[in-house]
């Protein structure tokens, strides 16, 4: 599989929120309820896209079609956090399983090495095997579990909280 990875524009945005969207409606795995038109998350991308500590990074297929994105954002809004990012990943539902995942991480992890971080932190919705096995493979560890926190489909979930420091 020919992947890319790079910064993402406001041009993948209807991409990025396809994604996004695809597991509002159907997992429990995001704790929005309701989906989102690109021009919604015009400011979002621009709060994940300061080229700095904050990323929004895509991979794209040979024809440059998004498979998935990753970023890092604000993990809380008090001055002390400010070394503290919060990542999340995602990919299309057709490429879950295919290194895409990985590939983001990884190139996400790089793209901030040089930055004043100290902690990456990751909140995963349970049960996610599969983002939690991709968590540990990058050296998070587990700190947490918040119980039943999020309520959606009727019915209440737990987040298990991460971290791993930005150096390992």
């Amino acid at each position: 599989m020919n992947v890319t990875v790079r910064p993402a524009t406001l041009e993948d945005l209807a991409s990025i929120t396809e994604i996004h969207n695809h597991y509002i409606v159907h997992t429990h795995i995001t704790f929005d309820v309701q989906p989102y038109r690109p021009e919604q998350r015009v400011q979002w991308s621009h709060e994940h896209s300061d080229g700095r500590r904050y990323r929004l990074l895509v991979a794209c297929d040979s024809q440059n079609n998004v498979l998935g994105y990753t970023c890092t954002g604000r993990h809380r809004s008090k001055d002390a956090y400010d070394t503290t990012v919060e990542s999340s990943v995602a990919c299309r539902p057709d490429g879950v399983g295919r290194g895409v995942g990985t590939l983001l991480y990884t190139a996400l992890f790089d793209a901030i090495a040089d930055q004043d971080i100290h902690r990456i932190v990751a909140g995963i919705a349970q049960p996610n095997p599969a983002s939690n096995a991709l968590h540990e493979r990058f050296g998070f560890q587990r700190i947490g579990l918040f119980t039943q926190v999020g309520r959606k489909f009727d019915k209440y979930w737990d987040v298990m909280w991460m971290e791993r420091p930005l150096r390992v």
